[in-house]
């Protein structure tokens, strides 16, 4: 029974990184991302709404539209064309009007419109680099959480193997009852993780179906394994980045562009607009009468429109150009959090992969050669078996943590750290 457990635990390091999975139908994260960003309702809803923003600079760029008036005149009864031809102000006509804005002002307005549709294509970008995120983060949970099951699987036929042993040990009067209440509750133990982690495989399958616009309890296919940290660029690098892709900064970019803009147009405020208008109109056995009319607007009251006017756009500029500098700080923040946890969960993950699980699996074996002797108890044996448990776990939630954090990195920062 030695030579088995010694073989048991031979068998568990020898598996550490590659598992004993059952072959099923593996769910390649390229597909599902491609698949996410076809048929998630969020992703269509922000492309739909840059699409409406982009009409709105040839709309904004036209004259207003034109108007036609069309009546007549009576007089000495209130009935249509009375007294036509008799009366000299008797008549039937129309009026043609186009307004024309002061020079400079349309042109403004449709770049205006068209910064605000630059910003409303950011947030669609920004809107796919999320989605990909999210995709990225249930894809690397369900990963985890198919890890750590196979974790709790082999670390559990070799409990059932110690528990044999102390139930042998037992029945030969070598070994106290309590050896094998012990074992058996640290099976018991065992089986809870399990369905622990059972309950987080199925909520980072209903997030991944979510984000995929999937039918619930649809079938999901098994991701593909977690591979070890890979070094990543230097933060400097990161932050660079995101200083040229980051669709957040490019939208408030566009944001201040279309402050100064209407800044602008505010001091446009100060010229005059003005209408053309031409008519005629019938009088009957009397000559037709036509009419020619220039109208002006009169900036009469600027002292309390348009200059708070100028006030009001330029404080909203300031404010826009503060609000990019917070976001940028804040987003610098958040690339050096995401940076350093990426760092530490790869640094720990070394750790466990290449000393503290292997130590620890010699520390099991070793307790378990010595328990055949009675040199050690239950206890000691049960204990070391925990920390194998506890490292390995250990090792593949870090793994899991540094994917997830380079998954936010990639949204942060536009770039693509890993193929």
């Amino acid at each position: 029974m030695a030579h088995t457990l010694a073989r048991a635990v031979v068998l568990l390091a020898a598996t550490l990184a590659f598992g004993d999975t059952p072959q099923t139908r593996v769910e390649r994260l390229e597909d599902l991302i491609t698949e996410a960003l076809r048929a998630n309702p969020e992703i269509q809803m922000a492309e739909r709404l840059y699409q409406a923003a982009s009409q709105r600079p040839s709309r904004e760029a036209a004259l207003p539209d034109p108007k036609l008036a069309v009546g007549y005149q009576s007089v000495g009864r209130p009935y249509p064309l009375a007294g036509i031809g008799a009366e000299p102000m008797a008549n039937l006509g129309f009026m043609y009007t186009q307004e024309f804005p002061a020079p400079g002002k349309r042109g403004l307005r449709a770049a205006i419109a068209y910064q605000d549709s630059q910003a409303v294509l950011q947030a669609y970008l920004g809107a796919r680099l999320r989605l990909i995120s999210q995709v990225k983060q249930a894809y690397y949970g369900l990963a985890y959480a198919l890890a750590a099951a196979n974790v709790l699987e082999r670390n559990r036929r070799l409990l059932e193997q110690i528990l044999e042993v102390s139930q042998a040990r037992y029945s030969a009067g070598l070994a106290p009852q309590q050896d094998v209440l012990k074992a058996q509750t640290e099976l018991t133990v065992l089986e809870a993780r399990h369905e622990e982690i059972l309950a987080r495989r199925r909520l980072h399958e209903a997030e991944l179906r979510q984000l995929l616009a999937r039918p619930a309890r649809s079938p999901l296919g098994q991701p593909q394994p977690l591979r070890d940290p890979e070094d990543l660029p230097l933060l400097s690098r990161l932050l660079e980045a995101a200083a040229r892709n980051s669709p957040l900064l490019a939208g408030r970019e566009s944001t201040i562009a279309g402050a100064e803009l209407a800044l602008n147009l505010a001091r446009k405020d100060f010229y005059p607009d003005w209408a053309l208008s031409g008519g005629y109109f019938n009088m009957g056995r009397m000559g037709s009468m036509y009419m020619f009319r220039a109208e002006f607007t009169l900036p009469l009251f600027a002292a309390r429109k348009q200059r708070p006017g100028i006030g009001e756009a330029y404080q909203r500029l300031i404010a826009e150009r503060r609000r990019y500098e917070a976001e940028a700080l804040q987003l610098r923040l958040r690339i050096e959090q995401e940076y350093l946890a990426a760092d530490r969960s790869a640094r720990l993950a070394r750790i466990y992969s290449a000393a503290a699980i292997p130590q620890a699996l010699l520390t099991l074996e070793s307790s378990l050669a010595s328990y055949q002797t009675g040199a050690v108890n239950m206890l000691t044996v049960l204990s070391n078996f925990a920390n194998v448990l506890d490292y390995e776990l250990g090792y593949w939630n870090e793994v899991a943590g540094y994917y997830n954090a380079v998954s936010r990195l990639e949204e942060l920062t536009g770039e693509v750290l890993l193929k």
